[in-house]
């Protein structure tokens, strides 16, 4: 079956402000003066939390070692997961899109390097969950992106085709789990990198949901 597999947070949906949110709750609860901006700092937001502390430590006066930032970690995690949807949206037409691709015949999926449990607990807030038939999340496996298995295991769960698969996504770590894998791979020019994905050297840029029914037909074949 031809499968169309999708990264999450800056591919289909704008998570960065509620990320730098539950980022900024640790600084403020450290007594730190330090701030992340949600706009400003979108692409770190969308290298993880412990990109976005090692920012904020970085920006302050007051030593610190990566030791702080394991200790700010977990506390990060338990200020996102109760402020998880509240200024996250979806990209435009992404709905749409995966609703045309699924009565296409393709299988979706998700693959994200957020933690399973958030990633779940955030697409059914969204209301997307049931538009996809798997979910795998960075800590689903003992393997996390770019290491091919958490695709495999999408895959797997679809039953969807290696050889007619692609991935969606908006970053170095999704251009490197598609070529591990050796799908291709389409990065959105909409998300936090903007039209720099270029950089990357994609196998197709995605400028806008509504053309991507039409380009997995073009890059995957008809059924």
């Amino acid at each position: 079956m031809r499968a169309v597999i999708f990264d999450l947070d800056g591919t289909l949906a704008d998570t960065s402000g509620d990320l730098i949110a539950s980022a900024n709750a640790c600084f403020e609860g450290l007594g730190m003066e330090v701030r992340l901006d949600p706009k400003a700092d979108q692409l770190t937001a969308f290298g993880g939390g412990k990109a976005m502390l090692r920012l904020g430590f970085s920006r302050s006066d007051r030593p610190w070692t990566e030791e702080d930032i394991a200790a700010q970690y977990p506390v990060l995690l338990r200020a996102y997961a109760e402020a998880i949807d509240h200024h996250t949206t979806l990209y435009p037409g992404a709905v749409d899109a995966v609703e045309a691709l699924r009565r296409a015949g393709f299988a979706t999926a998700i693959c994200t390097n957020k933690p399973e449990a958030l990633a779940q607990t955030l697409c059914r807030n969204l209301g997307i969950r049931d538009l996809f038939g798997a979910l795998i999340g960075a800590d689903t496996l003992p393997q996390r992106k770019p290491d091919p298995a958490p695709y495999h295991a999408c895959l797997a769960a679809i039953g969807g085709d290696l050889g007619r698969s692609m991935l969606i996504g908006d970053t170095v770590t999704d251009r490197d789990t598609a070529r591990a894998v050796g799908v291709p791979i389409v990065l959105v020019g909409f998300g936090p990198e903007g039209q720099g994905v270029t950089r990357l050297e994609p196998d197709a840029l995605l400028h806008h949901y509504e053309d991507l029914p039409e380009m997995a037909l073009r890059m995957l074949g008809p059924a």
